[in-house]
């Protein structure tokens, strides 16, 4: 077997609540605020309990805290908006008085997005990439936030190739972000795993993320605790039970050029990026 290709150099970022992208591998911390959320559904959508962890992941090394109010699983049950605000709203606000990593809102619809910005939320992570609300763009760009376009598909086909239908999307998710008044420096893709794709496509999605990468934006990839790792490692694997899988899985991504990495067990992954980092930096000479 080959060699996989290099990654792209990481690209410098002026994204001033995310000083780091750019020039280090960011952890995102997940604070699912949820029921139904298929690794930690009930955990923490308490706001005590929302607190304490948020607060646990920073100290573990978290450089972004991710909020979300709905459940994306499969087979979720769509929760409406102000249902997802009435979650949300509180537990950001009480968040960002006390920590002081940037808060990102995971919802796509754009009244949420506003809400949350509002609260003090920074970043807004899109899992239907600006196109399933018309009026996220336009929320986005009117607060000046960072956004994370993620690839996602209504419908699931083997046949196509899955890295020609991610440029596709998002050629048309920049184009709309770009329209709105999105900075072209604010935007961050997403591969989007778990969403819309076959298995192999899954795979695909992340051995093919120079592809992704050359497309000149920042990736953040989301793998964590995900079915996928399930079946590869064994189909009896609860989530909780699927880190060593997930490590697998971003430590690839930062070998093949991931900038952020989007998880449930944050020290583990701080651990991990750091050690990857150092031997990628070795293997081109750079020893600091």
């Amino acid at each position: 077997m080959s060699a996989p290709a290099p990654a792209a150099p990481h690209l410098s970022s002026p994204v001033a609540c995310l000083p780091k992208l750019g020039h280090m591998t960011l952890v995102m911390g997940i604070l699912n605020v949820t029921p139904d959320s298929f690794s930690d559904g009930g955990r923490f959508n308490a706001i005590d309990a929302a607190v304490v962890h948020a607060d646990e992941m920073v100290a573990e090394g978290a450089d972004i805290i991710d909020v979300g109010g709905e459940s994306t699983r499969p087979g979720h049950a769509p929760v409406p908006v102000e249902e997802e605000i009435a979650r949300v709203e509180p537990i950001i606000k009480a968040l960002a008085t006390r920590i002081t990593v940037p808060i990102s809102i995971d919802s796509y619809k754009a009244k949420t997005a506003d809400v949350a910005l509002k609260a003090g939320a920074k970043i807004v992570n899109d899992v239907w990439g600006l196109q399933r609300d018309p009026d996220m763009a336009r929320v986005v760009a009117a607060h000046g936030a960072p956004i994370v376009i993620m690839h996602n598909r209504e419908t699931i086909d083997g046949n196509i190739d899955i890295i020609e239908d991610m440029k596709a999307f998002f050629a048309r998710s920049i184009d709309m972000a770009l329209k709105a008044g999105v900075r072209d420096d604010h935007i961050i893709l997403d591969p989007g795993v778990g969403f819309g794709k076959t298995f192999p496509q899954h795979l695909q999605a992340i051995g093919r993320l120079p592809e992704i990468r050359a497309l000149g934006y920042p990736v953040l990839m989301g793998t964590s605790r995900k079915s996928l790792l399930g079946i590869l490692a064994d189909h009896k694997l609860e989530p909780k039970d699927r880190l060593f899988g997930t490590l697998a899985s971003n430590v690839a991504s930062i070998m093949l050029g991931a900038d952020i990495v989007r998880v449930h067990d944050v020290r583990a992954h701080v651990e991990a990026a750091r050690v990857t980092e150092a031997i990628m930096a070795a293997s081109v000479g750079d020893i600091r």
